[in-house]
């Protein structure tokens, strides 16, 4: 009952992370945010691979979504300080998410609740002619911080789903073994007794006669 229940939340909590990712996806996608888009992709290759392992009881499937959800983590706290600007990194100048090919911030820059966007002309001179020099006021919620609650949501589904992940894993090989164990005798060729017959065989004497001549 244990393993079917754990077997169960696993398969929920990898739906759970397909749609939050599939959300988060598609404003990326909006704002142009590639390095988030690359590592969605994989992230939404490797929950499914683990999905398709648990319900088809694979162990190795299972095992490769639990070690990537550990980079998952990773990632997704390094976004975290990103947006928080912790250390020597920066929201404001540093492009890293758009790989330096772009200057697009996050979708929630301009679309947040309750944000109000104003175009500033005439643009500075540093502005490329492509791009809009805009100020944005009033957000009830600043950008960064719903970015930081998607990644929070994010390292959140990713633990849940690495205990479950390691839990059915071990459910799965303990079963395996316990089959192994009594189908084992067979493996090696083993035969339980014969049975035999209560006949048992009596030696036979021929008399042979002589020739006298």
């Amino acid at each position: 009952m244990g393993y079917c229940s754990g077997r169960c939340t696993l398969i929920f909590i990898c739906g759970m992370q397909l749609v939050c990712v599939l959300e988060r996806q598609i404003f990326d996608f909006l704002g142009y945010q590639w390095a988030p888009i690359l590592a969605n992709f994989v992230h939404i290759i490797i929950v499914i691979l683990g999905l398709f392992g648990t319900i088809q009881y694979r162990p190795r499937y299972i095992t490769g979504y639990a070690v990537w959800l550990v980079l998952w983590v990773t990632w997704n706290v390094f976004i975290i300080c990103f947006y928080l600007e912790a250390g020597d990194l920066s929201k404001e100048t540093d492009l890293i998410l758009t790989f330096n090919i772009s200057m697009h911030r996050s979708w929630w820059m301009e679309n947040g609740p309750g944000c109000t966007v104003t175009s500033v002309t005439p643009a500075p001179d540093w502005a490329p002619e492509d791009h809009r020099y805009i100020t944005v006021s009033g957000c009830f919620l600043e950008y960064q911080y719903i970015e930081v609650a998607h990644s929070s949501l994010q390292i959140v589904l990713a633990l849940a789903g690495f205990i479950y992940a390691c839990y059915v894993v071990k459910c799965i090989t303990e079963e395996e073994d316990s089959f192994d164990f009594i189908g084992g005798f067979d493996s090696y060729g083993y035969q339980g007794p014969q049975k035999t017959s209560h006949l048992q065989l009596q030696p036979m004497y021929m008399q042979i006669p002589l020739d006298n001549n």
